[in-house]
């Protein structure tokens, strides 16, 4: 067995090399293991390496401490904003249970579990598929949403208003007079007021379309979005947002437009306009020995 560190000067990245086995653990608790571009760079560099070694079969990624990842550093979006950099955003926080119930995650071990999860995997020393799963499957529960999740509160799915944010919270309103038990959802409302009205109407757009594109559609228009949004095609709310939250700290940024009302549809369409093909994310597809599809994305400069 192999340990190094990829970066000695911060340690911000480790790796371990047992037999078929790599492992990388994210080396920043105190920040969260938030996700920098020293990182990806750290991240890419290995992933690639690996994925020429006939011998690495299985990859495991963790983060040191309480939490996985806090996702994007903002902090860095807002300071390099014209230095070029690109990085993905999160999303919404859900918790393990909320990731399970929404799809977004296959099998939920609890966290006492997970250090006898990573022995055991490590121990397999291969990367079947089946096996894989056979072994997480062994440490995964059954487990629901908890009473509070909005997850169970209401079905947002059921929604089928127009293609506006508008409609959405006036539905939301209406959902929230309709009867008693409904307060929770004022919080919701609260959020949606707050937000960026640019960015609102291009979530729900985005969304509303992905329903019906493959996972490469969506990749590429993924793309083109967060490149138009930090480029500030139509707004430069992304970054008034960073600094009211991040830099400043003052909470109340200055949204451009401020209102739902005055957003131009079609400037909407401006983000989500094809670039040209050279400039299109390339996604690439290559067959590994599984059979298995993988897919790497080549970044664009803003």
């Amino acid at each position: 067995m192999a340990q190094e560190v990829v970066n000695s000067s911060e340690e911000i990245v480790l790796r371990e090399e047992i037999d078929h086995v790599r492992l990388i653990t994210l080396n920043q608790p105190r920040q969260l293991n938030v996700i920098s571009r020293i990182v990806v760079s750290l991240l890419a560099e290995n992933l690639e390496k690996w994925e020429k070694d006939d011998s690495a079969e299985l990859i495991l990624i963790k983060g040191a401490g309480r939490a996985f990842s806090a996702g994007g550093d903002l902090r860095m979006f807002y300071d390099g904003r014209n230095k070029r950099e690109f990085l993905a955003l999160t999303g919404a926080r859900l918790n393990g249970k909320e990731l399970v119930a929404a799809g977004l995650a296959t099998h939920f071990v609890p966290s006492e579990k997970l250090p006898e999860l990573e022995k055991r995997l490590i121990s397999l020393n291969s990367g079947n598929e089946n096996a894989v799963r056979s072994v997480i499957e062994e440490f995964s529960v059954e487990v629901q949403p908890d009473e509070d999740s909005v997850l169970k509160e209401v079905d947002f799915v059921n929604f089928h208003g127009e293609n506006k944010v508008c409609k959405f919270i006036c539905w939301v309103q209406e959902l929230e007079a309709s009867k008693e038990g409904n307060g929770w959802i004022g919080a919701v409302l609260k959020g949606l007021r707050r937000s960026s009205s640019t960015g609102l109407q291009i979530t729900l757009r985005s969304i509303r379309e992905g329903r019906k594109q493959s996972l490469a559609e969506c990749l590429k228009k993924e793309f083109r979005l967060t490149i138009n949004i930090l480029r500030s095609t139509i707004s430069g709310d992304v970054y008034e947002g960073i600094r009211a939250l991040t830099i400043d700290k003052d909470n109340a940024p200055k949204w451009d437009p401020p209102s739902l009302d005055k957003v131009d549809d079609k400037l909407i369409d401006q983000v989500f306009q094809p670039f040209q093909t050279h400039l299109e994310l390339q996604i690439p597809e290559k067959k590994n020995a599984g059979g298995m599809v993988n897919m790497r994305i080549q970044p664009m400069q803003l």
